[in-house]
């Protein structure tokens, strides 16, 4: 019998950052790639495949990769060479693909697939340090645009049952993504504040946490954490997905000044 597996809503950081030198400051770095190469651990056996749902993809329906071997797409601009040279050659799963779509159908939600699409950093940057060997078949899911929470929890309720067949769910994003003000002392008091109520909220039954989240746009420092919620959308599919499991503090730290975190779940 295949083992439930978590799912997880972790911050990616930003561009290239761990493979190459942005100018971050390293006691920033170091705990965020300590924790993401730790990720692997999580899960209670191997997963059979990921399924990744990016803050960087967003389609008028949630569409999937297709593709059985995924090119590497650089959805980044103005780094260093090197971060257009990083490969991680994790091959795609059609047929994860397939079942995704098919789960979505039974809930009576649109979909799609797109068979050219590449890994975005919100994929690839994580991932290199969590699967180095980038030898688990991994599927990336967009968010929808619109990005109206219920939506996103209910997509995460639907895709529910694939952790009982093996497949790590991961929400990737930012507990933090005002990027204007990364840097700036104020960046701090806002994210903690914002960061608090997300702990606040986890442990909560899962019917209040999830309306909470549905409401997210009403916490302390909410707009001023995030202006646009492409970055926490991630967060409402993993909530849909976690069921009854309750939220957990799997990983916190600072990037310039802001607090960012990760929640488990499972």
């Amino acid at each position: 019998m295949t083992a439930r597996m978590p799912v997880v809503y972790l911050p990616h950081g930003g561009g290239p950052w761990p493979f190459v030198d942005l100018g971050f400051p390293q006691e920033d770095l170091a705990p965020l790639a300590d924790y993401l190469r730790s990720l692997d651990a999580l899960p209670p056996e191997p997963p059979r495949a990921l399924l990744v749902v990016s803050a960087h993809w967003e389609q008028a329906v949630p569409t999937v990769m297709s593709a059985p071997h995924p090119p590497m797409l650089y959805d980044y601009v103005g780094f260093p060479p090197a971060s257009y040279e990083l490969q991680w050659p994790a091959p795609g799963d059609p047929a994860l693909a397939a079942r995704v779509r098919a789960l979505l159908g039974d809930a009576g939600m649109a979909s799609a697939e797109d068979d050219a699409r590449g890994f975005d950093h919100g994929t690839f940057v994580p991932l290199m340090l969590t699967y180095p060997d980038a030898d688990v078949p991994t599927v990336q899911l967009s968010l929808r645009r619109g990005l109206d929470p219920a939506e996103h929890l209910a997509l995460g309720r639907a895709l529910r049952p694939l952790r009982d067949e093996g497949v790590f769910l991961i929400g990737s994003g930012m507990s933090f993504h005002n990027l204007p003000m990364l840097g700036d002392p104020a960046a701090g008091p806002i994210s903690i504040r914002f960061d608090a109520w997300l702990r606040e909220i986890m442990p909560l039954e899962p019917a209040e946490r999830d309306e909470r989240l549905v409401h997210w746009a009403e916490a302390p420092q909410a707009r001023a954490a995030h202006p646009r919620e492409e970055h926490l959308l991630p967060l409402m599919v993993v909530a849909g997905a976690a069921g009854e499991d309750r939220g957990v503090l799997g990983f916190t730290g600072s990037l310039m000044g802001a607090r960012i975190s990760a929640l488990h779940f499972g």
